[in-house]
């Protein structure tokens, strides 16, 4: 079995695997006319329940015939122009290959003799994001497994900032429209759950400052601390951008963490035309970003920043056998003295090699696609009578439901866009996502590819309302 081992006497079997594993997905890539095959959990489940794992093949090419049965048949790609649901984004040639590469080199970013150029790689990109958000000469961060432990470590750091050990007496306040991890992370801290404070959204789903600035004032007022604001750039469902600047400026006057989760919007640092929405964001304390989303990274790739590197302390442990103290005097580069994580990947070199390769101008002229082609799909919606979208988009994303002329019962119709969108996946014609507001159904697109036309839009638009109406014709015939 050493044959399996890559190292110098396996170099070429290394490459005569890998090279037939990529012509099998640069195949799909080219042939594949759909984003998905419509395969249900029911059909597929046997063909791989069928696969005896303590009976190798002994064959890699029988191993990749294999892998086409089981998953890349009727894996969902998000190439596909027609690939309109979650915030899964095309990736960039560049990064792929960084992937190929860390992947056999295998370096683990936690310590600097498991790593060595790794490491100061990833704190250059560091560095960059930062002198980006605009946070300082004294920043720093550390590269995570995506949004949501950014957002875990951010409201540590938060948590230990407040100098309290009285938990319960602590305080975040998070938009309605924020991301579910606020509320996650903050029970994996060992906050009780009236610890976060929702604070509602406006008409253009972003955070009421003035709501937030009456419940700042009212947690000093019953002797609560404070302990962090957590504004959204970018939320999930909407795209919607908090404001920013008037936010920092409740935490200065509330001595309050400010944390900005950008993990969608952050492409905005790369654009040319569209970085002023994000105005205000340099006044944060921590801020999440998500390269896996809007920098077109493959999964994962994603950092959490901070104004004042020494407000990372708090993630720092020592152990002889790994990072020892006396290592911080002989001033050798551990990144786990930073990181929630031990072994972590090496996906800083993804982005390194796409910013060397593209630069950051062509990674944001690809997010500026998104947002332009968002806001002409918005103008198609608005002006469809039969739809009823949510906001104008701030940056890629839209939410809309499919509203019949012959039917006014909500419930009804919350049921028709339920079965437009599920007949859609199951045709996979095009994949939607679906989500709720105001307690009722809706659609929605997450547009991260730029191969994506409006054209596109149209006839996914036409295809949905197609499904709608069939369900609503079966409705009265049976009601008939």
């Amino acid at each position: 079995m050493r044959s399996h081992l890559l190292n110098d006497t396996t170099a070429e079997l290394y490459r005569s695997s890998v090279t037939e594993g990529i012509e099998r997905v640069a195949a799909k890539l080219a042939t594949t006319s759909r984003p998905f095959t419509g395969v249900t959990p029911d059909a597929l489940s046997p063909t791989v329940d069928a696969v005896n794992l303590d009976e190798p093949l002994h064959d890699t090419i029988a191993a990749l015939d294999e892998l086409e049965d089981v998953y890349l048949r009727d894996a969902v790609y998000f190439h596909h122009p027609r690939y309109l649901a979650h915030l899964n984004c095309p990736v960039v040639i560049p990064a792929v290959l960084g992937e190929a590469v860390l992947s056999a080199v295998n370096s683990s970013l936690d310590t600097w003799d498991q790593s060595a150029g790794g490491t100061l790689i990833e704190r250059k990109l560091i560095d960059w994001t930062a002198a980006r958000i605009g946070l300082g000469p004294a920043a720093d961060g550390i590269f995570t497994s995506g949004g949501s432990q950014s957002n875990l470590q951010a409201l540590l750091l938060a948590r230990e900032e407040s100098k309290t050990d009285d938990l319960a007496r602590l305080r975040i306040f998070a938009s309605e429209a924020g991301h579910f991890s606020v509320q996650k992370s903050a029970k994996l801290l060992g906050l009780p759950p009236e610890c976060v404070v929702t604070v509602p959204v406006d008409k253009d789903q972003r955070m009421r400052t003035l709501t937030l600035a009456a419940e700042l004032e009212r947690c000093k007022t019953d002797g609560l601390v404070p302990m962090a604001v957590v504004a959204t750039a970018g939320t999930t469902d909407f795209g919607s951008i908090d404001p920013l600047p008037e936010i920092a400026e409740l935490c200065a006057q509330y001595d309050t963490w400010m944390h900005v989760d950008a993990a969608y919007g952050c492409g905005l640092l790369a654009s040319r035309t569209r970085r002023d929405r994000l105005d205000g964001i340099e006044r944060a304390d921590s801020v999440t970003v998500d390269y896996h989303k809007s920098f077109f990274q493959p999964v994962s790739s994603s950092a959490v920043l901070v104004r004042d590197s020494a407000t990372l302390r708090h993630a720092t442990y020592h152990a002889e056998y790994l990072n020892p103290r006396r290592t911080v005097a002989e001033r050798i580069p551990n990144q786990v003295d930073k990181s929630l994580q031990t072994t972590r990947r090496f996906d800083a070199l993804k982005l390194w090699l796409t910013l060397r390769v593209m630069g950051a101008d062509g990674i944001g002229s690809l997010f500026d696609e998104v947002c332009e082609l968002a806001h002409r799909a918005w103008e198609v919606l608005a002006a469809d009578p039969r739809y009823d979208v949510v906001v104008e988009p701030s940056l890629s994303t839209l939410v809309y439901r499919y509203i019949p002329a012959t039917v006014t019962d909500p419930a009804e119709i919350d049921r028709a866009n339920l079965y437009a969108r599920k007949a859609l996946f199951a045709s996979g014609d095009a994949v939607v996502a679906g989500t709720k507001t105001g307690g009722r159904q809706y659609l929605k697109f997450t547009l991260l590819n730029p191969e994506t036309t409006l054209d596109d839009i149209k006839a996914v638009l036409d295809l949905i309302a197609g499904h709608a109406e069939q369900y609503l014709g079966e409705t009265l015939d049976r009601a008939s």
